[in-house]
């Protein structure tokens, strides 16, 4: 029997896509065959980006992912339950990013349904490197509608292209 493809799936709204997220795409590449990074329309969240906008910045911020890695990276939008999108992509893994104790709460509930809808779709939880454990994109464009400095949080083009939507 031949070996299955490692499809792994990192989801995320990515509004916008941050050091964190980058990590984690980094290194989930190193767990899978092919990364397929979910783009959502999550109905609960008003994003700052179009989703076309969010597409095209998380392509240009993992582009060297793929050349540096040999795997895949493959960016693609859902507006779909999560474990509907996994399936339709074959997805073997989902990849989830924590950064704190109660990330981990929130994650252990979504990932007990998800095993309730498709129990042979594992979640793979990575920790957040230390040194960016404190970033998320809400606060990432916090900071930035008052005018501070995100750049320790976020790429140059994506800092730039905050402060383009922002009007700063």
């Amino acid at each position: 029997m031949a070996n299955k493809k490692r499809i792994g799936l990192y989801p995320g709204t990515f509004d916008p896509i941050t050091l964190g997220h980058i990590d984690i795409i980094n290194r989930s590449a190193k767990l899978v065959d092919h990364l397929v990074l979910g783009i959502s329309t999550n109905p609960s969240k008003t994003p700052l980006f179009d989703l076309e906008e969010r597409v095209r910045m998380v392509r240009r911020e993992t582009a060297f992912i793929e050349r540096d890695s040999g795997v895949t990276v493959e960016v693609r939008t859902f507006d779909c339950l999560l474990m509907t999108f996994a399936e339709q992509i074959g997805a073997t893994a989902i990849i989830r990013g924590l950064r704190a104790v109660s990330d981990f709460e929130y994650e252990f509930q979504m990932t007990a349904m998800n095993y309730k809808l498709n129990p042979d779709i594992e979640t793979i939880f990575l920790m957040a490197d230390p040194s960016l454990q404190a970033i998320a994109s809400r606060l990432v464009k916090e900071i930035a509608r008052f005018d501070g400095d995100i750049s320790a949080f976020v790429t140059a083009s994506v800092r730039e292209e905050v402060m383009v939507k922002l009007n700063k």
